[in-house]
Order: C-alpha cells, then structure tokens, then sequence
C-alpha cells in the first residue's frame, strides 16, 4: 500500500479552505455565527442568492463538516459544528504562522 504524500492535517486543511473559499458560504458561516442554529429558509431572506444555490452552499459547508443540520421536513435547521470549528480554527492559525522563505 502507498504511503499518502500528505499528512492528515494537510488533508483537513484543504477540505476546511474550500469549503470556505466562497464569499456566500464564508457570509453563511458569520449568520451562524451570530446564532445558535438558523433554518434555511430563513437565510434565503438574507443573502442575496436562490434557495436551491444556498442548497448546494451549504452541502458544501456540510461535506467539509463545519456545520450539521437537523432534518425536519419541509425545514432543515442548521448549526456551526463546534468541533470542526474549532479544529479549522487551530489548523489554519498554525499554518498561517508557519514561517516561509520566498
């Protein structure tokens, strides 16, 4: 078996960056933040983008586990995964802080 060339964290990190590499999904997570848990369609109301692009935002904040919903058909209440939070927290402030040499 093939040893992967990047480390765990190097993983993670990526996954973390991208699902936050877009100016909606990053305005999706500050929403949260001001909350404990918002529904969907409450959001729709304040960004400016369709219900079914928020949908695909936020799959892709769900995919990187920065946030978790509770299903509840018609309505989907989402939350900021606290721990995921946290460790993209960590991971980003300790590779922003590591030296480089151009």
């Amino acid at each position: 078996m093939e040893k992967s060339k990047y480390t765990d964290e190097q993983i993670k990190l990526a996954r973390y960056a991208k699902a936050l590499s877009h100016p909606v999904r990053v305005q999706i997570m500050e929403i949260l933040a001001r909350q404990s848990c918002c529904y969907s369609g409450d959001m729709v109301d304040e960004l400016p983008i369709a219900r079914s692009t928020l949908s695909q935002h936020l799959t892709e904040l769900r995919n990187a586990g920065l946030i978790q919903g509770e299903f509840n058909p018609p309505k989907i209440k989402y939350c900021i995964n606290q721990e995921a939070w946290k460790e993209a927290a960590k991971l980003l402030t300790t590779f922003l802080a590591k030296k480089t040499t151009l």
